[in-house]
């Protein structure tokens, strides 16, 4: 049974999440409903990672197996046809081995949060930014994120409901630079625990607003408490841009 790697781009503004959900509509149940449209098969995708409800994908990337033989090009452009009512594309569609998995196969994860920095709200960005009148110090948030790079225990930065087996990360990059009213915050691990760039965001928020110190964030990293970190800034902001494999699993036909 052939298996397709997807990678995708969707608003998140509409959905629930990725996941199916009986509480509303997801981008799973979109894909999957397009998939049988199409094939007249009833498949389930895999996603390399459960982004949550209002949360952004500029590089999902899900995998699928159906019976039917398709290339790739047209497996990407009749899924297409099928989303157009729908804040969902494939941007690309790969055969894939058959060991390919997009969530444990991947080695890297990266995402992108933005703080619309402004007095005035956003009308175009609404739902995609975190609007923060506030004036913030990009570069006081950039080196104090500079402390939480490299592995530790993130539990002061974790959800309740984080189902990880363990607190402990490694963080690669963790990046904040002022784009004219934006201040943006990139990240990048091989996995995340849930929640947790966000909570990153909104602890990094208080030492742009002057409210906490470089030290601070350091005292919050050492608590290992959820309790001792800032709030968690909104869905709205989160990007997932993009997810990283093995060489010999990043292209195919």
């Amino acid at each position: 049974m052939p298996r397709y790697r997807l990678t995708l781009e969707y608003d998140g503004r509409p959905y629930v999440g990725w996941q199916r959900q009986s509480n509303g509509p997801s981008v799973q149940q979109a894909l999957e409903e397009a998939v049988t449209r199409l094939t007249g098969e009833t498949v389930v995708l895999t996603a390399a990672g459960r982004t949550d409800a209002g949360v952004h994908a500029t590089g999902q990337v899900c995998h699928l197996e159906i019976d039917k033989e398709l290339a790739p090009g047209r497996l990407r452009d009749g899924l297409n046809a099928h989303l157009r009512e729908e804040a969902v594309v494939v941007l690309a569609a790969h055969r894939a081995a058959a060991d390919f998995h997009a969530r444990f196969s991947a080695t890297g994860r990266g995402y992108l949060y933005r703080i619309l920095n402004r007095r005035a709200y956003p009308a175009l960005d609404r739902g995609r930014v975190w609007w923060y009148p506030r004036p913030l110090d990009a570069e006081a948030m950039h080196a104090a994120a500079r402390l939480l790079l490299g592995t530790h225990d993130f539990s002061s930065f974790r959800a309740s409901e984080c189902q990880a087996a363990s607190p402990v990360k490694t963080l690669d990059r963790l990046d904040v630079s002022r784009v004219g009213d934006e201040v943006q915050m990139i990240v990048e691990a091989r996995s995340f625990l849930h929640h947790q760039v966000r909570n990153f965001a909104g602890s990094l928020a208080l030492v742009g607003l002057g409210r906490w110190t470089q030290e601070d964030l350091r005292r919050v990293l050492a608590a290992r408490d959820r309790r001792a970190g800032g709030p968690t800034a909104p869905p709205e902001g989160l990007y997932l841009t993009r997810v990283d494999y093995p060489v010999e699993m990043s292209e195919g036909d």
